[in-house]
């Protein structure tokens, strides 16, 4: 995985665990995935990202990945997309802002219906 990938993966991570406030579960999980892959800096750069304002950090983020996503083969958006939905049910549910914003990246993405496809599964 190279640099850009890992802060991509964790910056999606980050913004989704942040919508409704890091819980200890969620970093937990970042930081096992940031040891696993190697990527402590890229961590570091996301959660960075993320807190230089939590109102907007959605909104950047969603701005910040269009721009790197938008090249990606489209099975490559989808397991990110995946990864994310995968990673919240891991603490046993999904929030609905939480949701909506997956489903906000997966419009963006053009991987809406894959996404609404694995949720029903």
């Amino acid at each position: 995985m190279t640099v850009e990938e890992k802060r991509v993966y964790l910056l999606l991570k980050s913004v989704i665990y942040h919508y409704h406030g890091l819980d200890d579960v969620e970093k937990k999980d970042l930081e096992q995935i940031s040891t696993e892959l190697d990527a402590k800096e890229e961590l570091n750069w996301a959660l960075d990202f993320v807190s230089q304002d939590y109102i907007t950090a959605f909104d950047r983020t969603r701005e910040f990945l269009n721009h790197i996503i938008g090249d990606y083969p489209k099975n490559k958006r989808v397991d990110l997309i995946n990864m994310v939905w995968q990673s919240n049910n891991v603490k046993g549910y999904v929030t609905e802002m939480e949701a909506t914003a997956m489903f906000k990246l997966g419009r963006d993405w053009n991987v809406e219906k894959e996404l609404i496809e694995l949720v029903l599964k």
